[in-house]
């Protein structure tokens, strides 16, 4: 056989095996990709107080391909009026290794105005990631660590297919409000819920919450995320002491998997 024959075959078993082994290795189907779009309605009771999205979006950043992630948050209505709340979070993330390079905090609540941008190393050290704070400088980090943003999307895309128990609790760091801050979310059961745009399948999770000032205890934070290939965020609930904030999605676009755990009301 040729040697150029030689070669064309190693590249095309390349082109069926690495993708195989990538899987095999940790690197799943991504149940989003660039142009997702969710909006979701932020209700207190029966009063609507606000609106949110999620987004994805192919960036930019230091001459590199980045996804850039961002998350609003604000108050309309009456609420607007009593206490205005705009808060936005962005990640920018490595497509490849799903780690971020870059976030951003920008919170407006009231007359409280606080930015940071953190700048994340995660190749210097062998042992550890740096973090670079506007507020407060560098810190040595554990290996690999997330923002709070990063961490959500990594949840969405390493944890779709596992298969939990009843209970279990995964772990994620996260380095967020300068500080690391341990995501720490337990499965609480399968949950079929109604919201307007139908019924939608879903698995509940509880993000462990810290006791405080805000709320009463660990489980005071519910998230039902769809049980399909999408793994979408569908439906959040806030159990606080003032009462019971839930944001509900309502519209979506750009979604990678056709979404089947939703029925569609008619």
């Amino acid at each position: 056989m040729k040697p150029q024959i030689h070669i064309i075959l190693f590249f095309i078993l390349l082109r069926f095996l690495i993708p195989c082994s990538a899987q095999r290795q940790g690197m799943p189907d991504s149940p989003y990709k660039p142009g997702e779009n969710l909006q979701y309605i932020i209700s207190y009771g029966f009063i609507n107080g606000g609106k949110a999205s999620i987004t994805i979006n192919k960036d930019i950043l230091l001459k590199d391909s980045v996804y850039h992630f961002v998350v609003t948050a604000r108050t309309t209505g009456i609420a607007d009026i009593l206490y205005r709340v705009h808060d936005t979070y962005e990640s920018f993330v490595n497509p490849y290794t799903d780690l971020p390079a870059k976030a951003i905090r920008n919170i407006r609540e009231g007359n409280y105005r606080k930015y940071n941008e953190v700048v994340f190393d995660h190749v210097t050290r062998s042992d550890s990631s740096i973090v670079y704070s506007q507020s407060s400088g560098k810190h040595i980090v554990p290996k690999n660590i997330h923002d709070i943003i990063s961490g959500f999307y990594h949840f969405r895309k390493y944890f779709r297919d596992y298969h939990f128990k009843k209970g279990e609790l995964i772990h994620i760091d996260t380095y967020f409000t300068d500080e690391i801050w341990p995501l720490k979310i337990r499965y609480m059961g399968n949950e079929t819920i109604r919201t307007k745009l139908g019924k939608v399948d879903c698995m509940k999770f509880n993000p462990v919450t810290e006791i405080g000032r805000v709320f009463e205890t660990e489980e005071d934070m519910s998230v039902w995320f769809s049980k399909d290939k999408n793994f979408l965020p569908v439906k959040i609930r806030f159990d606080m002491w003032v009462g019971a904030v839930k944001i509900n999605l309502v519209e979506y676009e750009g979604l990678k998997h056709e979404f089947k755990s939703l029925v569609v009301r008619k």
